[in-house]
This record gives structure tokens, C-alpha cells and sequence, in this order.
């Protein structure tokens, strides 16, 4: 029979044995975790390397397709640029072909590059998640489509210039999304297209001719005939205005200190800067020609009757505070002395 000290070194001895393997088995069980994360990486670092052939092949392709598109817009303007009388209509080939034409590369692409792809799988995908698409780009292809309508309707040309809303200038560009116009102080604004087809929109150089107009105020003892044929004679002095439509000078009504004359005249480019032009110099001219024909040009004329109460009053108050002011003056004056 083992003794004591043998049964407790026998003990001992297990209880190393034990926890020697269990740390054995932890090693190798950490072993076997990171092997299989080594493996994990190394076959998708292969499987990614296998890959990078595909995928310059469907870059170039991508790139293929994009030049072919530039090519499109390039023979669609040179066959059509010069035959149909709307620009914009070769704009809507060129950018709606050119899309469609990146939209098919794009797809051969995604075939190429990754595999299992087809176009089957996208239509299906999207059609499961047609709702949600349709909500998020609801705007986007409000736009898509006002943007066509608008490009193929025509109500304006690159170089009118507009109103839509807040906003005046020139139309830079007109794209599927959005319109891009100048303003006359030099700012760039971008108008959605839903926002330009749905709303009421003003063209100043829709037209060749554009009317003009300002209004004079003569004296009620003048000549409203004389006045006019002044006028009129001034008009004809400013190079501005159009000979190919008579200008107009009617009578308006009665203001408070003058008979109110309306001067209208039509000029031959309606853009904006000429419009300012012609508007400065018809009414330099009218100045000139009034002045010297001594038509006056009365300024606002207030006339007060002194008998009635509230007037006196109001003219008394203005004298005794007059007095007052003066009486200071003087003692302040005498202060200083």
C-alpha cells in the first residue's frame, strides 16, 4: 500500500499531466482558429488576384463603351446639327443615346468583373425594391423627364434669357437633371427642370421686338400735345429705338402734382443690357427736349391752407419752437462772450 507522501506525489504528478494537456489542446484549438483564418484570407486574396484580369478587362470595356458614346454625340450632331432646324432635339439624341450607350457597356461590364452576374438578377433586384426606387429618385426622374419635354418642346434656347421665379439671366445649359442660367450680376443659379416645366416662365428674347416703357410727369398749366410732339421728337434722336414700330405717348390720369404721360417705344434686341441702354437714353433725351421747350417737370407739390385751425396750429407750434431754439442760441452765444 503506496504511503502518504507517494499518494500525494502521485497526485501531483496528475494534476501537471492534466494541465498540461488542457493547455496542449488550447494551443491547438488557437492553432486551428488562425490557420483557418490564414486560409480564409490567402483564398480570398486569390480569388482576387484570379479576378484582376476581369476586372481591367471590364474597365477597358467600360471606357470602350464611354468613348463610343462621345463618338455618337460627335456623328449625331454632324448629321443633324445642320438638317433639323431644333437644336435641341440633337441634344436629346446625343445625351439620351450617349447614356444608353454607357448604361450597355456598364452592364457588360458588370458581367465581365463579376461572376454569376447577369442582367436578369439587376431586373429582379430592382423590381423587388421598385417601391423604395421609386420613392428615393421620385425627383430625379421628374427632372429626367421635364428635362426631355422641355429639350424637345423648345420654349427656350441656350442665350434667351428668362424669369422663372426669383431668378433673371442668360441660359447657360440646359441638361436632362437641371438648367443653368447667368444672372445679370454674375451669378451662377441651377434650376430643376420639374421647377422650369410646371411653372410660369417669362422669355424676354423670345421676341425680336420688346416693348418698353417709362413714365413723365408734366405741369397741369403745360400742353399735353406740345409735350407729346416733344417727346416724340425725342424719341426719334435715340439710336436705341426701333424705326420699324412707332413709339406712343398717351395721357394717364391726374397725379397729385402732375399730368401723368406713359412713353412707350419698342427696341430691336430685347436682352437685358440694351434694354437698360435705351431706357437711360430715352429719358436723357426726354429731359433734354422738355427742358428746352420749357415743359416743366414738377417735383411733389404740397399746398397748405393756413385757415384752417389745425394748420394754424400746427403752424404756430413750428414758430414757438423756432423762437425757442433761436433764444437758446442767443444765450448761449452770450454765455460764451
Amino acid at each position: 500500500m503506496p504511503t502518504p507522501e507517494a499518494q500525494a506525489a502521485s497526485a501531483t504528478t496528475d494534476s501537471v499531466a492534466s494541465q498540461s494537456t488542457h493547455s496542449v489542446t488550447e494551443i491547438t484549438g488557437d492553432a486551428l482558429t488562425y490557420r483557418n483564418i490564414a486560409d480564409t484570407a490567402n483564398d480570398l486574396v486569390m480569388s482576387f488576384v484570379e479576378r484582376i484580369p476581369y476586372l481591367l478587362a471590364a474597365i477597358v470595356v467600360l471606357i470602350i463603351f464611354w468613348l463610343l458614346s462621345i463618338v455618337f454625340k460627335k456623328v449625331v450632331y454632324k448629321l443633324l446639327g445642320s438638317r433639323i432646324h431644333h437644336q435641341n432635339l440633337v441634344k436629346v439624341f446625343q445625351r439620351v443615346g450617349g447614356a444608353l450607350i454607357v448604361f450597355i457597356g456598364f452592364m457588360i461590364a458588370m458581367v465581365i468583373a463579376l461572376p454569376g452576374f447577369t442582367p436578369a438578377k439587376l431586373i429582379g433586384a430592382l423590381g423587388i425594391g421598385s417601391v423604395a426606387i421609386g420613392f428615393a429618385f421620385k425627383d430625379i426622374f421628374q427632372n429626367l423627364l421635364s428635362g426631355i419635354l422641355l429639350l424637345i418642346s423648345e420654349p427656350f434656347r441656350i442665350g434667351d434669357q428668362i424669369i422663372s421665379g426669383d431668378y433673371e439671366g442668360t441660359v447657360e445649359d440646359i441638361k436632362i437633371r437641371a438648367t443653368t442660367i447667368r444672372t445679370y450680376d454674375g451669378r451662377q443659379v441651377v434650376i430643376p427642370n420639374s421647377d422650369l416645366y410646371t411653372s410660369v416662365l417669362t422669355v424676354n428674347t423670345a421676341y425680336k421686338q420688346r416693348r418698353l416703357q417709362v413714365a413723365v410727369g408734366i405741369g397741369y398749366e403745360d400742353d399735353i400735345e406740345a409735350a407729346k410732339a416733344e417727346i416724340l421728337q425725342a424719341l426719334n434722336q435715340a439710336d436705341t429705338v426701333s424705326t420699324k414700330a412707332d413709339p406712343s405717348v398717351i395721357a394717364t390720369g391726374f397725379g397729385d402734382s402732375t399730368i401723368d404721360l406713359m412713353v412707350r417705344w419698342f427696341i430691336e434686341d430685347g436682352t437685358q443690357a440694351n434694354k437698360v441702354a435705351s431706357i437711360h437714353q430715352v429719358i436723357v433725351e426726354i429731359k433734354k427736349a422738355l427742358d428746352n421747350a420749357g415743359v416743366n417737370i414738377p417735383f411733389p407739390i404740397r399746398t397748405l391752407d393756413l385757415s384752417d385751425p389745425s394748420v394754424k396750429a400746427i403752424v404756430q407750434k413750428a414758430k414757438d419752437q423756432n423762437n425757442g431754439a433761436n433764444d437758446s442760441n442767443l444765450n448761449q452765444t452770450s454765455l460764451n462772450k
